[in-house]
């Protein structure tokens, strides 16, 4: 398998499993991998993970969960590239399945009520707002120039079966738009998580978990602090990361 000059090779220190992304690219963060450890204990014989990117999330679950068939949607012809090497690299072809294609034609792509369990990294700044960086890559990862927060639910709902269940990572300043658009297109907020950098810190990203056509009961959790006073990892951090 071929690793590109432009690109590295991550060890996810996760199950054995390497990443394979590029240097100056859009390049995973922490809300990935604090995503994948969320939705890791929802039931799932099938799962999609849209705007999967390098194919982070996918990759992460194949180690976390004992799903069979894990697929993931890229519309950037670059990283679809990118994430379909990772999983030739660490020899998930038949567990993991990457397609080229936009996030609002998915039931077109796959067909409707097909999954138990979607997750979405979804870029957070509505068009127009914010800084943008000139990388092409980049602007579409961080802003809603090619999908929107409402096109990823309003599609989810097309595509989850009967009380299967969407997991999104988001900024906390959209709390209420996600849940105004998961009870508009019939999925029950379930969880949220606030995540904190510090004790003391307001939330920087926020973890939700909604399921189609489900009963009305939403549970808080605690709050997830990632760093203690010194700017050491906490010990929850770093059960996340494996560590």
């Amino acid at each position: 398998m071929r690793i590109f000059e432009d690109e590295t090779l991550e060890d996810l220190q996760t199950g054995g499993l390497f990443l394979i992304q590029k240097k100056s690219g859009f390049r995973f963060g922490i809300d990935a991998i604090l995503l994948a450890d969320f939705s890791k204990d929802i039931p799932s014989c099938k799962t999609l993970d849209l705007c999967t990117g390098n194919g982070i999330i996918p990759v992460l679950l194949s180690a976390k969960t004992d799903t069979d068939r894990i697929f993931g949607l890229e519309i950037q012809k670059s990283a679809f590239d990118t994430a379909v090497r990772s999983v030739e690299y660490n020899n998930l072809e038949n567990r993991l399945f990457m397609t080229l294609g936009d996030v609002k034609n998915a039931a077109e792509i796959y067909g409707k009520r097909q999954f138990d369990l979607i997750t979405c990294n979804p870029p957070y700044m509505p068009n127009g707002r914010g800084i943008k960086n000139p990388d092409s890559e980049k602007v579409i990862a961080r802003h809603e120039v090619l999908c929107t927060l409402e096109d990823i639910i309003a599609v989810s709902a097309q595509l989850l079966r009967h009380r299967g269940h969407l997991a999104l990572v988001h900024k906390p300043s959209r709390l209420a738009d996600i849940i105004y658009l998961m009870r508009k297109n019939d999925i029950e907020p379930k969880r949220i998580r606030f995540i904190h950098k510090s004790q003391g810190a307001e939330p920087s990203l926020l973890l939700v978990d909604g399921s189609f056509k489900g009963g009305k009961e939403l549970r808080i959790m605690p709050p997830l602090y990632l760093y203690n006073d010194d700017g050491s990892e906490t010990a929850e951090l770093m059960e996340v990361y494996g560590r």
